[in-house]
C-alpha cells in the first residue's frame, strides 16, 4: 500500500476517495528508563530506550492506519500526518496517532 504525506502518488490519479483512516498506540515508558533517560538528560546525550519506544509506537500506528485504509478498500493513504502527546498524571504515557486519507488510486 502507497502511504505518503503528500496529497497524491507520483504518477496516479486518485479514482475514490475513501474517509480519514486513523492508527493510534498508547504505550507506557517503564521505571529503568525514565532513570536511563533522566540521567541523559543531566549528562547530555540521546535516550535510545526512548528513541527506540517511539520508532515502534510509530510503526504500529502507521501499521494500523493501513489496516483500516486496507479494510475500506484502499490502495493508499495520502496526507498523513503524524502526532505525538505525553499522556498520564506523570508524564510516562506515550501516544502516537497516524492519520491520512484513504484512498482507490487509477
Amino acid at each position: 500500500m502507497n502511504v505518503t504525506t503528500t496529497p497524491t502518488v507520483q504518477d496516479r490519479q486518485v479514482g475514490e476517495y475513501l474517509g480519514i483512516v486513523f492508527g493510534e498506540v498508547v504505550t507506557g515508558v517503564d521505571f529503568l528508563r525514565d532513570i536511563g533517560a533522566g540521567l541523559r538528560n543531566f549528562f547530555g546525550g540521546r535516550s535510545a530506550g526512548y528513541e527506540k519506544e517511539l520508532s515502534a509506537a510509530r510503526e504500529e500506528a502507521l501499521r494500523e492506519m493501513q489496516q483500516r485504509a486496507a479494510e475500506r478498500g484502499a490502495d493508499a493513504v495520502i496526507g498523513v500526518d503524524i502526532d505525538y502527546e505525553v499522556l498520564g498524571a506523570e508524564g510516562n504515557m506515550l501516544m502516537v496517532t497516524a492519520s491520512g486519507t484513504a484512498v482507490r488510486l487509477r
